[in-house]
């Protein structure tokens, strides 16, 4: 068995030390359970702001990462540290760092579908990533996936290809306010069935880590974090609260699935 921890918060937008603190915070009130594997959201440590674009970190992290790797050394935990704006030579990406058990980045992957749509303009601050990225942890092969990407199959389907057994998905899942009631309720419908279907389409475990609540003047970050099974259970649900969510999950069922119905080998 292998624990999976999720965190869902209210971000303080701009605010890089309290947003870390609420990570530390929610961290220490879950110490009862045994993390193999701690998610945080997409601009964990800015939320959605103008400020993570003009104080972007450097390609190894900056003191952000430096602080989550602290954390991972603490709680000796994999950590999957959302996502900051690097800066890599004149380029900024949106990345996700891997982090093991002992604080090393082992990894990271730049998100490659950008959201351009609704008012969205991450691809004309951003470059996109161009690489799918898979990585053997100590306990599981992890696919790296972010907020957006979710939209799109073929990403997962070849992260699953490649041997994934958990694809993670640090998002900032969000909608305009100026929606509807209905278009609100639609858009959470989507979210949630495209967490069950990313799961059981490619027979792996998919968890997702959101920001919640008002992210931005005209934006609202939805929540309802999930952790999914290969089966398309939804084995924990972070709903509409600012919450941790845990799951103990069998790697040797998910295995098993795969041997069974092998639906990862049809492309």
């Amino acid at each position: 068995m292998a624990g999976i921890l999720s965190l869902q918060y209210k971000q303080t937008p701009g605010n890089k030390k309290a947003n870390i603190l609420k990570v530390s915070q929610m961290l220490k009130e879950n110490t009862d359970k045994t993390p193999d594997l701690v998610i945080l959201p997409e601009f964990f440590s800015t939320g959605i702001c103008d400020e993570m674009y003009t104080t972007p970190e450097p390609s190894d992290g900056g003191e952000t990462v430096a602080a989550i790797a602290e954390l991972a050394k603490q709680y000796k935990t994999n950590i999957i540290s959302g996502t900051v704006i690097e800066k890599d030579g004149d380029k900024l990406y949106n990345t996700m760092f891997v982090l093991d058990r002992n604080g090393k980045v082992v990894g990271k992957y730049r998100k490659i579908h950008l959201f351009a749509y609704m008012g969205g303009t991450e691809d004309k601050a951003l470059t996109a990533g161009n690489e799918e990225v898979v990585l053997d942890l100590d306990f599981a092969r992890i696919g790296l996936s972010i907020c957006f990407d979710i939209r799109y199959p073929l990403h997962h389907r070849k992260l699953a290809q490649a041997g994934a057994e958990i694809i993670v998905s640090p998002s900032a899942f969000s909608y305009p306010a100026s929606l509807s009631d209905e278009d609100k309720a639609a858009f959470v419908n989507t979210w949630r069935a495209l967490n069950v279907t990313r799961a059981t389409e490619n027979l792996v475990y998919f968890v997702t880590s959101n920001l919640f609540g008002k992210s931005y003047p005209y934006l609202y970050s939805i929540g309802n974090s999930m952790i999914s099974d290969p089966w398309g259970r939804i084995l924990a649900d972070a709903k509409e609260e600012e919450t941790a969510i845990y799951a103990d999950i069998s790697l040797l069922a998910g295995r098993d699935i795969r041997k069974v119905y092998p639906a990862c080998n049809i492309s």
